[in-house]
């Protein structure tokens, strides 16, 4: 598809063009000018890019209109949802990574299950944040012990259900546990699954996580440093801040 079909989809959606012109403007990009034109924003930004960019400001705008429960907060759980994205996105660019094109949806949708539980069963969700904060367990133990399967499990059944490409779906189901991942012994690449978990821990560990019990760490978490990322990582987390940090803004 041509940027000026692009364009012109866009152009369709007022919010989202007016929030792809306010992006495409704000410091992280530092033009000189002001950009007023959507198929002058869609060349700066580049497929990826702007798809990155319109995919999140969408799903955080239908995630909108769903009702929560007390002491749930939407803001963090579009911040941490598109801050694992981001990031996924920006290792797999970098590392040969298997279905390396999904890292941004697998990141954004991969606490799906976490909403879904506090939309539909709020008084689990109540019961699983408390167990965890009292009892000496590990988060997905508690999701175990109170709904007899782990949000991850749950989102990867919401995704095949929204028909959204199988290695998307196994890579959110095994973000906790990335080496019972199938993949990993299919592909010498890095698996996808690794890929979320090393970004989801970097995110919770910053403080941008969803649950007071999300900043503990968890079994067998993937650094960011054992990716092999190298001298390289310093500059990924530096691109990362700066999108995040433009990002934030429309959430």
């Amino acid at each position: 598809m041509s940027f000026a079909k692009v364009a012109d989809l866009i152009e369709k959606d007022t919010v989202l063009a007016g929030n792809v012109l306010r992006l495409v403007n704000s410091a992280l990009y530092g033009l000189r000018g002001t950009v007023n034109s959507i198929r002058h924003a869609v060349s700066l930004l580049g497929i990826v890019k702007l798809r990155n960019a319109t995919l999140g400001m969408s799903v955080a705008r239908m995630w909108a209109q769903v009702k929560t429960p007390a002491g749930w907060s939407m803001a963090r759980f579009n911040h941490h949802s598109v801050g694992v994205a981001l990031l996924a996105d920006l290792v797999a660019q970098r590392r040969a990574v298997s279905y390396a094109e999904g890292a941004f949806a697998a990141g954004l949708f991969h606490d799906l299950g976490l909403l879904l539980v506090a939309m539909g069963l709020p008084e689990e969700y109540k019961e699983i944040s408390l167990l965890c904060q009292q009892a000496d367990k590990q988060p997905l133990d508690c999701e175990l012990q109170v709904l007899g399967l782990t949000h991850a499990e749950l989102s990867s059944l919401a995704l095949a259900t929204w028909n959204l490409p199988r290695p998307i779906q196994m890579a959110v189901r095994y973000q906790d546990q990335p080496e019972l991942d199938p993949s990993e012994v299919e592909t010498t690449e890095i698996s996808l699954s690794a890929i979320l978990n090393a970004a989801n821990g970097h995110l919770n560990s910053t403080g941008t996580s969803i649950n007071l019990f999300d900043g503990q760490p968890a079994d067998g978490q993937v650094s960011l440093e054992s990716l092999g990322l190298g001298d390289r990582l310093p500059a990924v987390l530096a691109e990362f801040e700066a999108e995040f940090t433009a990002m934030k803004r429309f959430f």
